[in-house]
């Protein structure tokens, strides 16, 4: 989805916030064409019952969820089976802004891992197909080696087989803006009865 160019909703500004919190999200977040994808923190829960966490690339957003993908055979994907519930911070640079996303977590529909896998760039795409615990384990010598191996044809298109999508479907987004005046502060939107309630908390 396109997502038009907006002035990022202003935290700071009077008046009431958008009852939508998705009005909030598309003005801050970049289009799902925009090849400039935002690197977020995806927490879950590990099989220890302690929280994990890792970097990912926001692949895309809309009112249905969070989109990112990843290797099936990843420490994450076994995580999110166990317990399908995940958090994503997505962090502007010099800490201006922030978004903290919470909710359930589901399988990406194959048409729009089609889609994300066609923006992927060939370096990401090649990873895919390539970037395996084997390959790690090798010296630098036979790292190389496996890294310029060819990748099957119509690798450019076709997915790889242990690439795999999910969405977090938000019950709560928080958006924090810093201060330079002022304090910092939070506008949260949580999901009650299907209905979007906000409030104003400290930063």
């Amino acid at each position: 989805m396109t997502h038009p160019a907006t002035t990022p909703f202003d935290l700071h500004a009077d008046g009431d916030p958008p009852a939508d919190p998705w009005v909030v999200a598309r003005s801050w977040l970049p289009a799902d064409d925009d090849p400039e994808r935002p690197q977020v923190t995806l927490a879950t829960t590990g099989a220890d019952g302690c929280p994990d966490a890792r970097t990912v690339l926001l692949t895309a957003f809309d009112e249905t969820g969070f989109a990112f993908h990843t290797a099936r055979t990843s420490r994450k994907v076994a995580e999110l089976a166990a317990d399908p519930r995940a958090a994503l911070v997505v962090l502007w640079p010099g800490f201006t802004r922030q978004l903290v996303v919470r909710g359930g977590v589901v399988p990406d529909g194959p048409a729009d891992a089609a889609r994300a896998w066609a923006a992927r760039s060939d370096h990401l795409r090649r990873l895919a197909w390539l970037g395996t615990d084997e390959l790690a384990g090798l010296d630098r010598a036979g790292r190389v080696a496996g890294w310029a191996a060819d990748v099957p044809t119509g690798a450019d298109t076709d997915p790889a087989p242990g690439w795999v999508g999910y969405r977090v479907r938000p019950v709560e987004l928080t958006f924090w803006a810093g201060g330079v005046d002022t304090a910092s502060r939070r506008l949260q939107y949580s999901l009650v009865e299907g209905t979007w309630r906000t409030r104003w908390l400290a930063g």
